[in-house]
């Protein structure tokens, strides 16, 4: 099996190690005086996104990951999965439900994703970082709310998904949310 080395990153490598499959975001030779030297790293996980700090000797070997980003459009769910059809072969593709259900939340039928695979397999969904989806359910607004206003309530989202939103939202508005933390960012 071939293998990288710590000399061979690049920014925007895959690599796969113990604790999952990290994008290389930043990376840095050092060479002390003293001691062996090593590789400074920023890795981004591709599961969440989130960004970790990691230091590996000069020369670790790593399994390099081919990884490929597809557009996608969501057609349906299935129960058990998620039905994508490629855009431009027009194929199908079934995605156990449970790979990316935090993305999947803010995906409407008939959407345009980003689906990553990694070594030929689906490995994660990329959504844009804020959607706009319509408000299919919320309390009435009170007389004397506004804009300016404090204050929020539960609304249930087309796709299903319940958030807050400021009182003056009403049923069949439009909002724009944030997907990384699903808070009310403003109307759409």
């Amino acid at each position: 099996m071939p293998t990288i080395t710590t000399n061979d990153l690049k920014n925007g490598m895959s690599l796969e190690l113990d604790d999952g499959l990290f994008e290389v975001v930043e990376f840095q030779h050092v060479k002390p005086g003293k001691g062996g030297a090593f590789v400074r790293t920023k890795l981004r996980r591709v599961e969440d996104g989130s960004v970790i700090d990691k230091t590996f000797r000069a020369g670790e070997k790593f399994r390099p990951v081919r990884t490929e980003t597809r557009r996608m459009q969501y057609l349906y769910d299935s129960g058990d999965a998620q039905v994508f059809m490629d855009n431009e072969s027009y194929e199908q593709l079934e995605i156990a439900s449970d790979l990316d259900p935090d993305s999947m939340r803010w995906v409407r039928p008939n959407d345009e994703v980003e689906l990553l695979f990694v070594d030929e397999r689906p490995a994660g969904i990329q959504i844009p970082s804020a959607v706009d989806l319509e408000v299919t359910e919320t309390q009435p607004g009170l007389k004397g709310d506004t804009a300016s206003g404090g204050g929020s309530k539960p609304a249930t989202l087309e796709t299903g998904v319940t958030i807050e939103v400021p009182l003056f939202i009403e049923e069949g508005e439009k909002v724009r949310v944030d997907t990384r933390s699903g808070d009310y960012v403003s109307r759409a």
